[in-house]
């Protein structure tokens, strides 16, 4: 194994200068003597290294090459291109998962041996600060609710600092597009000179590069934040090599292995973190941190405007008898008092929101599938308690209610008991109901036990668990002490 050239040197002046032995000079540095018997002599330089063709470092056991080649197979496994394994996230599974003890450049060179692959190079680029940012989407795959879903990812990058924003959006469309930039502006603070990306369908009316024309909609928002637009050429994405690295870096670092998740907001939270940590990194060769960077660059910046510029897709809509609405294909639950109204629907990247009077009276999770429904049961226990019949059979309850808890309710005395249950539903979730039913014993099941239960469930006894308490070891001898003075009494 190589030694770092400061050891060297005073292996080499202990034996040269000092006239130390070899057990000696192994003595003063703590180090092995065999080490030092390579290259007390000069005969060894450890600026030359063996490759690892052929011999692996000791930490590079069976157990770590198996580890290796076990993230190839599942890479294969999923087969999706852009999302695999790279070294450095090798690296970063050995150490939190198998308590992993080497360097980061032997498993980079234990990775290369076993791909047998040429690395890539990259051009560098400067520029001043505040002048421009890149942006660009890419593709991530997920497990939402079990099913592999694929996301997409919207990634912003200072072209000064090299700070990073990403977003995920259900589609990449021109809500997407918009509301990615206005929060990639505020999470810099500010507004560049320029803004570069590729030739974006949701922004190029035409054309490409230097002779592409802006999207009507896009110029709008552009002269809104007073920023340049500059598109790359085809198939240059050298053009925008620093965003476009982001996306490789959040692929790879974030979603490798697939998440599980149940909502978009689970990586996006994930995704936010992780930017935020990014600004205490030192990019090699820069005297600050990206975070300092990002500060000066901020100064540079045009200041955000007063108003939020509205990235979403807007229309108007009247609620029908069944108190929706239609939006893209689909239709979305209000509150029955707005039954006949007319609202305003906001379609955002990943949420619908519908408003009344500049109040928001519902949001969901944006769907893009066609001809669905989507319900939310508060918005019907009104007038499904005045109708408490029609509780079995709602729509709005079969959509929310799972096969079990709809059997449980027809357990119960009757359809009153039934929106009772619809009510804590309402209030708590299917979980906390289920949940409390577990605790009870018996056949029959009442509102009132539920109840009960769920009161237990949500205010348990706080048990004081982190005591710290010491147990001194007894003399036993005193024992004898005592039965001795029982004795002579």
């Amino acid at each position: 194994m190589a030694i770092e050239v400061d050891v060297y040197e005073k292996i080499r002046y202990f034996h040269e200068q000092e006239g130390l032995s070899q057990r000696g000079i192994a003595k003063q540095l703590g180090i092995s003597r065999n080490t030092v018997k390579k290259y007390f002599d000069g005969s060894h330089v450890p600026w030359e290294r063996q490759g690892i063709s052929g011999r692996y470092p000791t930490v590079s056991t069976k157990d770590v090459i198996e580890f290796i080649t076990s993230c190839f197979e599942a890479d294969n496994k999923e087969n999706i291109k852009k999302q695999k394994h790279t070294a450095k996230r090798i690296y970063n599974r050995l150490v939190e998962e198998k308590g992993f003890i080497g360097g980061e450049t032997t498993v980079r060179r234990l990775v290369a041996a076993l791909k047998d692959k040429p690395s890539k190079a990259f051009i560098p680029l400067e520029y001043d600060p505040g002048e421009a940012v890149q942006i660009d989407w890419g593709e991530a795959t997920v497990y939402m609710q079990g099913k592999k879903t694929k996301i997409h990812l919207w990634c912003m990058r200072e072209c000064y600092s090299a700070d990073i924003f990403c977003q995920a959006f259900y589609r990449p469309n021109q809500e997407s597009f918009l509301e990615g930039q206005v929060s990639g502006f505020e999470f810099f603070a500010g507004i560049p000179q320029r803004v570069i990306f590729d030739n974006a369908r949701v922004a190029v009316k035409e054309g490409f590069g230097i002779h592409a024309k802006v999207q009507d909609q896009y110029a709008v928002f552009a002269a809104h934040y007073a920023f340049k637009t500059e598109f790359c050429n085809i198939a240059a994405g050298h053009e925008k090599g620093l965003v476009e690295g982001l996306v490789g870096w959040a692929r790879r670092n974030i979603f490798v292995p697939l998440p599980r998740v149940d909502t978009i907001e689970e990586p996006n939270n994930e995704l936010l973190r992780r930017c935020r940590k990014y600004r205490g990194h030192k990019i090699v060769g820069r005297q600050y941190s990206v975070g300092t960077m990002a500060e000066v660059a901020a100064k540079k910046m045009i200041p955000l405007p007063k108003y939020r510029f509205d990235p979403s897709k807007s229309i108007l809509a009247r609620v029908d008898d069944f108190a929706t609405v239609r939006f893209d294909h689909n239709k979305y639950s209000v509150p029955v008092k707005h039954v006949g109204k007319e609202v305003t629907v906001k379609g955002f990247g990943n949420e619908v929101k519908i408003v009344y009077q500049n109040c928001e009276i519902a949001c969901y999770p944006r769907c893009y599938e066609r001809g669905q429904t989507k319900y939310q049961l508060t918005h019907y226990l009104e007038l499904i308690e005045q109708r408490p019949r029609s509780a079995y059979n709602a729509k709005p309850v079969k959509a929310n209610l799972s096969t079990e808890l709809m059997e449980i309710g027809r357990r119960l005395s009757g359809p009153r008991e039934m929106v009772k249950l619809l009510k804590l539903y309402a209030n708590y979730g299917e979980k906390k109901i289920l949940a409390a039913l577990s605790q009870q014993s018996g056949q029959e099941i009442s509102i009132q036990q539920i109840e009960a239960q769920l009161l237990v469930l949500e205010s348990p006894l706080s048990l004081q668990t982190d005591l710290d308490i010491k147990v001194e070891r007894h003399r036993l001898n005193k024992y004898d002490d005592l039965l001795k003075r029982r004795v002579a009494m």
